[in-house]
C-alpha cells in the first residue's frame, strides 16, 4: 500500500508517470511484488558484504527524475539488520521524494530497544525524510496472523492510499485498502492481544527476546569458528554463514538443525541460515547454542551431504537456469494449493 499511495501522490505532485523506487538488496521480496503488480520499475541496490546496510551513495547515484521512493529496512529479513535511515532521509528530503521504512519484522522489537536498555539508531517519523512505515502486528505484537499497519507522516499522503468511486452506481464506493472487506474478527483478536499485552508487556517481552539473541550472536563469534554472525543485528534476527564454505556449509548446518527439530530460514547471497528468536526461543536458547554446535561438527564431518535448504537454495544460485528451475518448482507447489 505504500507503494502505491507514493506512485499516486508522485504522479498527483510531480507528474511523474514512469515511477521508480529504490530498494536494497536485502529488501522483502513484497517491494518487487508490489513493482510487478503496480507496473512500478524497481532498482535494486546491493548491500555491503560485511556491515550489510545498503551503501548510501550507491542509492543516490540510482536517484532519478523518476524516482518516486527509497526504502530502508528496520529490520530486514534476511540477515536482521538495519540500514542507516537517518542517512536515507537525508537523501529523501535532499531529492524531494518518500521514504518507506519495513518494520514489519522489527514490529513490537524494535520501538522498545531504546526503553529496554539496547543501542538503537533512530528510524520512525523522529527522523526527517521518513513518510511511511509499515509494522507486522502478527509477528512480535502476538496478533492474529494476517494483521498488519501502514502509517503515514501525515493524512494528506495517505489519502493517496484510498480508492474513492462516487459515480457507482450501487452507491459511493470508498475502501482504504486492496481488500474491500475485511475481517472483524481479524481486527477485534488484534485489538485484544494489544490490550493484553500493554506497554509493559511488549518492554518485557522486547528485552527477554533480544537478551536471548545477543546470547546467540555471542556464542557464535566466541564459540564457534567455523560460523560468523552477517553484520551486527540490532534486534531478534541472527544470521549465521560459514568462514570455510569448502568444509562447513552453512545451509548443510541449517538441514541438520531442522533434522533436531529447529525451525530455521535458509538464506542465499551470501549462503546462510537465519534464526528469528521468539518468546518460546528464550527458554531453550542454551539447547540451541548446544544442538548448533553439534550440527557444525555433523557438516564438517559429512561436507558432501545434501538436504532441504542445500538442494534448494544451492540449486537456485547454481547456474543460469537454476532461479527459472526454482521459480517453476514453487509455482508447482502453489498449484498443489488449489488442487482439490
Amino acid at each position: 500500500m505504500a507503494v502505491k499511495t507514493h506512485r499516486d501522490w508522485a504522479r498527483d505532485v510531480k507528474g511523474i508517470t514512469n515511477p521508480e523506487i529504490i530498494v536494497p538488496s536485502s529488501a522483502h521480496a513484497a517491494f518487487d511484488k508490489a513493482g510487478a503488480y503496480l507496473k512500478i520499475k524497481v532498482h535494486h541496490v546491493r548491500v555491503d558484504a560485511v556491515t550489510r546496510k545498503v551503501p548510501v551513495k550507491r542509492v543516490a547515484r540510482a536517484i532519478n527524475a523518476n524516482t518516486i521512493m527509497i526504502v530502508g529496512s528496520a529490520v530486514n529479513f534476511p540477515d536482521g539488520c538495519m540500514d542507516d535511515i537517518v542517512a536515507l532521509g537525508k537523501l529523501a528530503e535532499k531529492y524531494k521524494i518518500g521514504l518507506h521504512v519495513d518494520c514489519c519484522l522489527g514490529s513490537f522489537i524494535m520501538p522498545f530497544l531504546e526503553e529496554a536498555g539496547f543501542p538503537v539508531e533512530r528510524f520512525d517519523f523522529r527522523v526527517p525524510g521518513v513518510t511511511s512505515i509499515s509494522c507486522d502486528t502478527h509477528k512480535y505484537g502476538f496478533a492474529p496472523k494476517g494483521s498488519s499497519v501502514v502509517m503515514y507522516r501525515d493524512a494528506d499522503l495517505r489519502r493517496y492510499q484510498y480508492f474513492v468511486s462516487a459515480a457507482w452506481a450501487g452507491g459511493v464506493y470508498a475502501s482504504p485498502s486492496l481488500a474491500g472487506s475485511r475481517p472483524g474478527a481479524l481486527i477485534a483478536g488484534t485489538w485484544a492481544a494489544m490490550q493484553f499485552m500493554g506497554h509493559s508487556g511488549y518492554l518485557a517481552s522486547c528485552r527477554s527476546i533480544v537478551t536471548c539473541a545477543k546470547k546467540i550472536e555471542a556464542a557464535i563469534a566466541t564459540e564457534i569458528p567455523e560460523l560468523y554472525v552477517l553484520g551486527q543485528p540490532p534486534a531478534s534476527v541472527v544470521a549465521f554463514g560459514s568462514n570455510a564454505p569448502a568444509s562447513v556449509n552453512a545451509l548443510r548446518v541449517g538441514d541438520a538443525m531442522s533434522e533436531r527439530g529447529w525451525h530455521l530460514n535458509g538464506l542465499s547471497d551470501p549462503p546462510a541460515v537465519h534464526i528469528a528468536c521468539t518468546r518460546l526461543t528464550v527458554a531453550v536458547v542454551d539447547q540451541f547454542i548446544a544442538d548448533l554446535k553439534d550440527c557444525v561438527r555433523e557438516a564438517k564431518a559429512r561436507p558432501s551431504e545434501t538436504g532441504q535448504m542445500v538442494t534448494v537454495y544451492g540449486l537456485g544460485n547454481s547456474s543460469a537456469v537454476g532461479p527459472a528451475f526454482v521459480t517453476k518448482a514453487a509455482a508447482m507447489f502453489l498449484d498443489t494449493l488449489y488442487a482439490a
